[in-house]
């Protein structure tokens, strides 16, 4: 070992010795002492999971370009799931480096989507070193006058600049954008800096001699000025599904590998209605203590009444998995009530969730009711407002419907769709002919879990409950 050390001495001195020569050319020689430098400090931010079973979301806008310094929770950009919209926000303070993805491509879940440089301090770093560079001859250049006419032009064929956020709407005016086959981008808001309005959007089309079409609200159909005319011969014209859409093909399809069974009844809300106008009235007069609710719908106390029944029946509150070390199909049994609640909205078919209905009353329950019809009809759903449904109930009566069959949601057993509330004469214990509000429940099950037995004595109980409302009243909790 001593011998091995002393022949490496001697071979390092020897070289040394031929460079102060000037024999040999000096080899690259490692550095060991000590230098600052500046560390690899590019930081990619992954895109979250976002809600159940997403993979993949549509860039909608970027509130950020490369070069921008932004600060930690500092929004990055907004996303638009099958579900909802999310603004993503920055995990670190820095310098965004790299975008990639453009607005309205398909970003997925756990890659990178933004590059961010988090060095604190860009001083630290050594300054690049140029090199002398021989200085050019100096030239004397000709001004050339630029005529008067010219510039006049060039002024009037700048583009005027837009807001900051000419390009930033909320998904329902982006929705109607696409319903008219416009570019948002193009058009000049009015909005809080600059931002684009469903005003903007009917100003811009009537200023191009357009008129604007009219589509159904939340049934994602194209424009009718997009439709062709009645023509002599069939014409067929592709349209892609959009982001919603596109959830429910997926949601729906997993959903009719579900063996569904119906059941449905008529229930009498004529107590309900009476108790409803008294409770209006109060509102009306005297609002709850720190609630600005003022009415309540017929919705809320039918939720309760569906919660009240799962406490009875709980199975209808469970999921089927199966299991993954015997591959045997099972139970999931769940404490909560969360129920989701089946709305239409502008972007399409949402199913918005409220969380343990056990523990609240009819007056909490109409609030956060509101809550999510407000959130729903702006595109502003949270992912959170939209996961951990146990049960859903789908009303469909609000709109005009009489009798449905609804499908039910995946990692659910059941489903209760509401038609129409109607008037109709009934004979009364007395064999009188009176009035009654008569409206159908028709609920869905899984029939591998649930039998029919079950489901029909779950009914019964929504049906007593709801046709005599003050029983709520014992098992308010």
């Amino acid at each position: 070992m001593f011998l091995s050390r002393g022949s490496r001495a001697l071979r390092t001195s020897m070289a040394m010795s031929r460079v102060a020569m000037g024999r040999t050319q000096p080899a690259a020689v490692p550095r060991w002492f000590s230098e600052s430098r500046r560390l690899c400090a590019v930081k990619p931010v992954v895109l979250a999971d976002i809600g159940e079973g997403i993979v993949e979301c549509e860039v909608i806008q970027w509130f950020v370009e490369p070069g921008a310094q932004v600060e930690e929770f500092s929004p990055l950009c907004e996303v638009q799931s099958d579900k909802a919209s999310v603004e993503i926000t920055s995990r670190f303070a820095g310098t965004v480096k790299k975008l990639y993805y453009e607005a309205g491509e398909m970003a997925k879940v756990g890659k990178p989507f933004v590059d961010i440089d988090i060095q604190a301090d860009t001083n630290d770093a050594p300054a690049p070193v140029e090199e002398a560079k021989p200085a050019a001859p100096s030239v004397p250049v000709e001004e050339t006058p630029v005529p008067a006419a010219a510039a006049v032009a060039a002024a009037v064929e700048t583009p005027k600049p837009k807001g900051t956020h000419a390009s930033v709407a909320t998904p329902a005016v982006r929705h109607m954008s696409k319903e008219h086959n416009v570019d948002i981008n193009e058009i000049e808001g009015t909005g809080k800096g600059g931002r684009v309005l469903k005003e903007d959007i009917l100003r811009f089309i009537q200023n191009k001699g357009a008129k604007p079409a009219a589509a159904a609200p939340g049934t994602g159909a194209p424009a009718a000025s997009a439709l062709p005319t009645d023509t002599a011969v069939q014409v067929e014209t592709r349209q892609p599904l959009t982001m919603m859409q596109q959830g429910m093909f997926k949601s729906m399809s997993r959903s009719l590998t579900i063996p569904h069974f119906l059941y449905a009844d008529e229930i009498d809300f004529s107590d309900l209605v009476h108790l409803r106008t008294r409770l209006n009235k109060v509102l009306a007069k005297s609002p709850a203590p720190g609630s600005q609710l003022s009415k309540i719908s017929y919705l809320p106390f039918i939720i309760k009444a569906v919660s009240l029944a799962l406490y009875q029946f709980p199975i209808l509150n469970a999921r089927v998995e199966i299991d993954a070390e015997t591959n045997k199909p099972g139970l999931v049994m769940r404490s909560q009530h969360n129920i989701g609640i089946a709305m239409d909205s502008p972007s399409g078919l949402v199913v918005p969730v409220i969380k343990n209905v056990g523990s609240l009353n009819i007056v909490t329950i109409a609030e956060e009711l509101n809550r999510l019809q407000g959130l729903a009809m702006q595109g502003k759903l949270a992912p959170s407002d939209m996961t951990g449904g146990t049960i859903t109930v789908s009303n469909i009566g609000n709109i005009g419907g009489t009798y449905l069959s609804p499908v039910i949601v995946e990692r659910e057993v059941a489903i209760l769709g509401i038609g129409r509330m109607r008037t109709v004469p009934a004979f009364d214990e007395n064999d009188e002919i009176v009035k009654k509000q008569i409206c159908n429940f028709s609920w869905s099950a899984d029939h591998r879990v649930v039998d029919g037995a079950t489901m029909a004595r779950a009914a019964d109980v929504v049906r007593t409950i709801v046709e005599e409302p003050d029983v709520m009243v014992m098992h308010l909790r």
